[in-house]
């Protein structure tokens, strides 16, 4: 199978590039090779004859048209999105024309060519998204995130990513057009930006720096290591109904401060400071604005329907974090001086 990949060189879409061409799919990475962009992450596999890579922009509707007309894909997997939350706060502008705008290129461009094509029964458009439209949970543990929850995005990024989910359902009922749709858990391992949590904590640390935990550190997250959502995603495609969504959890709920607290375990143990432990850089700053307190993931339909359930407990995959990072100095010094990071954002 031929695969058209969006945002390739980003974090997520990187994971799902290593993976399928690992498996025999042949990838074409298409990425503008924004701010959190990275061809880096794709170096294992750049010199494979099943790669290709283009320096396309989902905004730029004919050069997605030639995208499709030259590599003529087999299925679309859609993960080009602006995704920080605290960004989507100072800048919505760049969330509305890439998540929103952007998804309707590539529906459109998508349905052009599988029109020419004779309309493939084979062929699939994969929408990956973010639990973040579903908004935020109570504290009772029995309560999760299913595939019919209703939405109700509380910050420009998740509301950004709602529309575009929308629309993609919209091009299936409207134009019949194939679609599967993903929402995923947040997600930590390798290749992650240094803007996100997990990133942020282990650098800081590593530099002696305070560790910022916004409010009291008591918001909920289900974490998901990125290498099982490449592989859940893989599975999603090929084996998903179409018109069907599937929730894609790791299973592993912690609170902000539980985290940061098991990743200053780790580190105590690979690289101890030489006094006291790193939990002791702790520090409570002010909060996001309009900051979910909880977000959980509900995985019964892709369990139960296609077999998939993550791999690692949220500390094995932390470990292996850990020591992706610390062995991987080069990559993330290289990017502290891109736009924004190791600066607080999102505090208007």
């Amino acid at each position: 199978m031929k695969l058209l990949v969006t945002g390739g060189a980003g974090f997520i879409g990187s994971a799902v590039v290593r993976r399928a061409v690992s498996q025999g799919y042949e990838v074409i990475n298409l990425d503008a090779l924004t701010y959190a962009a990275c061809l880096d992450n794709v170096a294992s596999v750049a010199e494979s004859p099943l790669y290709h890579f283009e320096h396309v922009d989902i905004r730029d509707r004919a050069a997605v048209d030639k995208v499709f007309e030259t590599h003529q894909p087999d299925a679309v997997m859609h993960l080009a999105a602006e995704s920080h939350v605290d960004r989507s706060i100072d800048g919505p502008g760049d969330f509305i024309e890439t998540n929103i705008s952007g998804t309707f290129n590539m529906l459109e461009a998508a349905r052009k060519y599988w029109l020419d094509k004779g309309c493939p029964e084979s062929f699939r458009f994969h929408h990956i998204s973010t639990d973040e439209v579903f908004g935020s949970l109570p504290s009772d543990p029995t309560v999760q995130f299913t595939e019919t929850t209703p939405y109700d995005p509380r910050s420009p990024y998740s509301a950004s990513k709602a529309a575009s989910d929308h629309l993609v359902r919209a091009w299936h009922e409207t134009y019949n057009l194939p679609v599967v749709l993903t929402n995923c858990s947040n997600n930590y391992g390798p290749f992650h930006f240094p803007e996100k949590l997990v990133p942020v904590i282990i650098i800081k640390a590593l530099a002696g720096e305070p560790l910022p935990i916004y409010g009291d550190g008591k918001n909920i997250r289900d974490w998901l290591f990125v290498e099982d959502h490449a592989d859940a995603l893989l599975v999603a495609l090929k084996n998903g109904k179409v018109g069907a969504s599937y929730n894609i959890g790791g299973e592993n709920e912690r609170t902000n401060l539980e985290l940061v607290q098991t990743l200053c375990n780790i580190l105590d143990e690979f690289r101890p400071r030489s006094e006291g432990s790193y939990a002791d850089l702790i520090t409570f700053v002010q909060d996001r604005p309009g900051h979910d307190a909880r977000y959980a993931i509900d995985p019964t339909r892709i369990r139960s329907e296609l077999g998939w359930k993550p791999s690692v407990t949220v500390e094995e995959g932390l470990r292996k974090t850990v020591e992706w990072y610390l062995e991987n100095e080069s990559w993330w010094r290289a990017l502290q001086d891109r736009d924004g990071v190791g600066k607080r954002l999102g505090t208007v």
